[in-house]
């Protein structure tokens, strides 16, 4: 099947969701047609620079990033349909997890040559680094609603 050039809207697995549902092997394969999509049909940015004074306007294609929700279009599915096979299906999930992985995988390396955006796919992957910031105030006056303000606490020393 060639998708070259299909919008993901618009594509979508030549093998229907029900007998995707009735055998993993189905399923398997129909996830394999997601991932050739993918690969076929990077996104375009177009770039305009000059050479000798002359407007040249280049085509960079970077690798459209895989997620669980774009499959499920695909399949012709919900995103919960999808979350649902992967709980009550013993015999979906193996195939599911293995995708999954794949996913995770295809964003990760891409991330990591810089193809993706490594800040967005990190915190998409939970790689992010997560910072906790604490702020220390002790003679900052609080004052509730509708009510006197407290006392500000002492500060260190005194």
């Amino acid at each position: 099947m060639n998708f070259k050039g299909v919008p993901l809207y618009k594509a979508q697995s030549s093998i229907p969701a029900n007998a995707i549902f009735d055998d993993p092997a189905k399923l398997l394969e129909a996830c394999l047609e997601y991932f050739k999509w993918n690969d076929e049909n990077p996104l375009a940015q177009q770039k305009v620079g000059f050479s000798q004074g002359e407007a040249v306007h280049t085509t960079i294609y970077h690798p459209r990033a895989m997620t669980s929700s774009a499959l499920s279009m695909f399949l012709g599915i919900t995103h919960q349909t999808l979350i649902e096979w992967k709980k009550t299906r013993s015999d979906l999930k193996p195939v599911i997890d293995w995708v999954e992985s794949y996913i995770w995988n295809q964003k990760y390396c891409n991330a990591a040559a810089g193809l993706l955006s490594p800040n967005i796919i990190a915190r998409e992957l939970g790689l992010a680094d997560k910072k906790i910031h604490t702020v220390s105030a002790p003679a900052m006056i609080i004052k509730p609603p509708g009510g006197e303000p407290e006392e500000a606490p002492p500060i260190h020393g005194e």
